[in-house]
């Protein structure tokens, strides 16, 4: 009777393992978390997944289905129905690797274009002494600068003045142009965490005051370690902070947007068209200081995680 027992515990606790598994794999598969990354054991080959959470395995997409392609940018330009594919994966649960054994690189490389906008918390505009702006403050970076979340920020030489500015960024999912501020949530895919790294002494003394080249210098770029989709979240009402060795510097929520997000994007593509994959910076709040060699720079977003970026 005791061994009856034990196996019908067994059969029942086998029972709510696999129902807790498919009640998971489905929440996962609607709201999913996407990374690159390679395998310790194979550096040359980069794989597209799901991570199951923050800090969790990974499904890996790009293997259970060789029509699903293996870069994140590639990915979205297929359209909606890799997405639909990538859910029935996830919901299945099979080809599971674990965290410890891969190296994540930035969610997203080589994306079109890397547009910025300055000036849009409310904090951020008070700790500088002046007034929000009237209308975005527009900017670029160049996507060659873009690095993952645990990859080295590198000062060069001819520059002694780098500070950071943790931001929530947009990436496009549905090529956009002449949107209204209603149809912007059909043209966004998810959303990251980034560091807007910058030189001061570029932006504003060297370059005939152009902000290009002082945002643009090699790993000036830091984004991840994921893009959560955009029903994972409310991109709205999300705590933003930053700490360097340890130290909280920024402390803020994406509800002081000066402008929210519906209005950049609408705005920009009256001027530009957008294609899936671009990425969208959209401020960062007060408490931005300067940066030096050896730091430990950590930057993270609720619901979506933290970058790990040592200064160099």
């Amino acid at each position: 009777m005791n061994a009856l027992k034990k196996v019908l515990r067994q059969q029942n606790f086998q029972s709510i393992y696999q129902e807790t598994v498919r009640n998971f794999s489905a929440s996962s598969a609607r709201k999913m978390r996407l990374v690159q990354y390679k395998l310790k054991n194979q550096q040359g080959v980069q794989h597209l997944g799901a991570q199951l959470s923050i800090g969790g395995d990974i499904v890996d997409i790009s293997a259970v289905d060789s029509s699903i392609p293996n870069t994140m940018v590639k990915f979205l330009r297929e359209g909606p129905g890799m997405y639909d594919k990538a859910k029935r994966i996830v919901a299945a649960g099979k080809s599971i690797t674990h965290l410890a054994d891969v190296d994540l690189l930035s969610p997203i490389t080589k994306p079109d274009k890397v547009v910025c906008v300055g000036l849009n918390y409310s904090g951020h505009c008070e700790e500088q002494k002046i007034s929000p702006p009237s209308e975005p403050m527009f900017f670029s970076k160049f996507s060659s600068v873009i690095i993952g979340p645990n990859d080295n920020v590198v000062i060069p030489p001819i520059t002694n003045s780098v500070d950071w500015e943790v931001e929530l960024a947009v990436i496009i999912g549905k090529q956009a142009k002449c949107i209204r501020k209603d149809q912007v949530q059909d043209h966004i895919f998810g959303y990251t965490v980034a560091q807007d790294i910058s030189a001061r002494d570029w932006q504003k003394s060297r370059n005939n005051g152009q902000f290009l080249l002082g945002k643009s210098m090699d790993t000036f770029c830091p984004l991840g370690p994921a893009i959560v989709t955009k029903n994972k979240v409310n991109p709205s009402d999300l705590a933003i902070k930053s700490w360097v060795n340890g130290v909280l510097k920024q402390d803020g929520n994406t509800s002081e947007l000066v402008f929210k997000i519906e209005f950049l994007v609408s705005y920009l593509s009256q001027i530009v068209t957008l294609y899936p994959g671009d990425v969208l910076l959209t401020g960062t709040p007060a408490g931005v200081e300067f940066l030096k060699s050896g730091d430990l720079l950590e930057s993270e977003i609720e619901g979506i995680g933290r970058l790990q970026n040592n200064i160099v």
